[in-house]
């Protein structure tokens, strides 16, 4: 036997081969790393990285592409973005969610008997926000044209091989779909046959969509052949979206299937640059965007892990699941009864609930050995020398007819986890010259209802209102006014530098999941890939934002290779457990590995996600 055939079989035989310990490798990349929820929006992020772009113009390229394939969005719903700024060393906000349109009160949706706005069609809309987002964060922060960043978008809308699984939404929701003139146009592909919707890999067109595209362009072209500087041509675009053809049309198809937006909320709407908040988890700098969404319960939940030596409990043990499960209700208690829309009165408690001494009481309300139903909202005020101006609806807080303690999750198909676990998409971008940006876009998601001729569908958002203050005297509906959200993106700053870039996918599980990223890699010592493809566990004692806004008490998931003396001990301590194959949620995040100036890239093994570096 040759030696060439002596170590061709010692290399063969087990254990001798370096093991991956992960389902999908670590990214590397040294110049960019572009990762989101599709491999071909990770493909457009890539192109304007190879065009000389920088972070923020592939991130814009991704919303634009993702947008326009339906991941579980579409060009009428809402981003927002967190941003490294490199020159100025600050970490900024991107509000571009929007609003409640004119007529959108709780007395007018009481009036049709319902209790909450609609989970889908047009009265559940608040007015577009990805487009503003996109131009605005590619006008304020961006290097590169609009024409050049919607070109990957502006391809995918003249036909792109759509994937299985979104044509097999179209076809599960076919009879919402029906109800709606301009959605059955564009997602009925096959009107004749029993499967409307498109077969996995054919080829979606969207000539509507491609047009609208097309008039953006259009408007900043005319701009710059007018001697306009790329930041007013950009500008131009928005307006020609939120004041001109393109508003006109979405109103009027809005109107027409009985939706409220009027062309003076669209022309009013604006986006907000804003100043994120931050807490630190020691030593390390981690940024939130505001109430408006639900990124502080995140904040809040790490100031009351401080109080715990977590890494001494190990990774996801009883007591470490017990603990950390106890922190997020007490977080998400305060999320769901003081978080709301900054702009409009009452001001929100933001002081005293991110303030670390009301964490330290916070962290005291938890029993060692049993979980508590009963955890609610506690009392922020004095830890911002204040009275409690609703202390009569805390009350009797908790007890609506979404209570459901009796009712544990019924499996992966249970209607109430799928509302609850309503999916979108995220983006991650990084580069070489120290742009970094996270961004978690949604709204418009299947069933759409699309306005008119501009292929457009149209935000679902407005079922994130409530419409009784007892149940957040802070996120009461009101026309002009912001729902509070769950779209969380998130960065971490380490001594004066990008750390961790990181969002995820998944309705009221999202600030669950990526807290226990971060946990994983701070407390446990994971690399980015592991730390995204590791056993998360999740909550269902928060309210839902979605639907009929239910919850369930001591409801918990876990992996399904959680062993049977963990199952046990969680039983004991009144835990209601069911059981998934991956429990991750489809993280994105990036690392930052200053030590060898590169990046490292990680992408979940739950879903669709998929990233790309160089």
């Amino acid at each position: 036997m040759g030696k060439c055939t002596t170590l061709l079989l010692l290399l063969c035989l087990p254990g001798l081969l370096p093991a991956q310990t992960t389902q999908k490798p670590v990214l590397h990349g040294r110049h960019w790393m572009a990762i989101t929820g599709k491999p071909l929006a990770a493909t457009a992020g890539a192109m304007i990285f190879q065009q000389g772009g920088n972070a923020v113009d592939a991130a814009c390229a991704m919303i634009a592409a993702t947008s326009t394939m339906w991941d579980v969005l579409s060009w009428g719903g809402e981003t927002q973005a967190l941003i490294y700024n490199p020159n100025t060393k600050k970490v900024t906000g991107i509000n571009a969610l929007g609003v409640a349109p004119t007529g959108a009160t709780p007395a007018f949706y009481r009036q049709r008997n319902m209790q909450y706005p609609p989970e889908y069609g047009p009265l559940s809309a608040v007015t577009p926000g990805t487009p503003g987002g996109i131009l605005t964060m590619l006008a304020e922060y961006g290097t590169k044209s609009l024409k050049e960043v919607l070109a990957p978008a502006m391809e995918l809308a003249k036909g792109y091989p759509i994937e299985a699984q979104t044509a097999n939404y179209i076809q599960e929701y076919k009879k919402w779909i029906t109800q709606w003139p301009y959605s059955k146009q564009v997602f009925f592909t096959h009107p004749d046959r029993p499967r409307l919707a498109p077969d996995g890999g054919e080829i979606f067109r969207q000539a509507d969509l491609l047009a609208t595209l097309q008039k953006m362009v259009d408007a900043e072209q005319a701009a710059l052949r007018q001697g306009k500087s790329r930041k007013e041509a950009i500008y131009a675009a928005y307006d020609r979206f939120y004041k001109g053809d393109i508003a006109r049309e979405f109103v009027r198809g809005c109107k027409e299937q009985g939706g409220l937006i009027t062309l003076q909320d669209m022309a009013n709407w604006k986006v907000r640059i804003e100043e994120p908040l931050m807490v630190t988890y020691k030593g390390i700098e981690v940024y939130k965007l505001s109430q408006w969404t639900q990124g502080p319960a995140m904040l809040q939940a790490l100031n009351i892990l401080e109080n715990f030596d977590l890494k001494s409990m190990g990774y996801n043990s009883s007591r470490y699941i017990h603990t950390v499960y106890q922190a997020m209700n007490l977080a998400f208690a305060d999320r769901d009864f003081y978080y709301g829309d900054p702009y409009f009165p009452p001001e929100e408690p933001m002081k005293g609930l991110l303030s670390k001494a009301y964490a330290k009481e916070r962290a005291r309300a938890i029993d060692p050995e049993q979980n508590d139903t009963t955890l609610g909202p506690g009392d922020p005020y004095p830890f911002q020398q204040q009275q409690n101006p609703y202390l009569g609806l805390l009350k009797n807080w908790g007890h609506t007819a979404a209570y459901k303690p009796d009712q544990p999750i019924q499996g992966p198909d249970d209607p109430f986890l799928r509302t609850f676990l309503s999916g979108t998409t995220s983006v991650e971008a990084a580069d070489a010259e120290g742009w970094v940006v996270s961004v978690t876009p949604s709204g418009g998601w299947i069933p759409a209802t699309i306005a008119g001729r501009t292929g457009i569908g149209m935000s679902q958002r407005l079922q994130s209102f409530v419409l009784d203050e007892k149940e957040n005297p802070f996120n009461v509906m009101e026309p002009g006014k912001r729902p509070r959200v769950t779209l969380t993106p998130t960065l971490a700053m380490k001594d004066g530098k990008p750390y961790l870039a990181f969002a995820v996918q998944g309705g009221d599980t999202q600030d669950q999941n990526l807290l226990q990223f971060f946990l994983n890699v701070v407390e446990f010592g994971m690399n980015v890939q592991e730390a995204a493809e590791a056993a998360n566990f999740n909550s269902y004692q928060m309210y839902s934002s979605f639907g009929m806004h239910e919850r369930k008490p001591g409801g918990l998931t876990l992996q399904e290779n959680t062993p049977s003396w963990t199952r046990k001990e969680l039983k004991r301590m009144g835990y209601k457990t069911d059981y998934q194959a991956r429990t991750s949620g489809p993280i994105n995040a990036i690392w930052f590995d200053w030590e060898h100036g590169s990046f490292w890239g990680g992408s979940s093994n739950h879903g669709e996600d998929y990233g790309i570096g160089w």
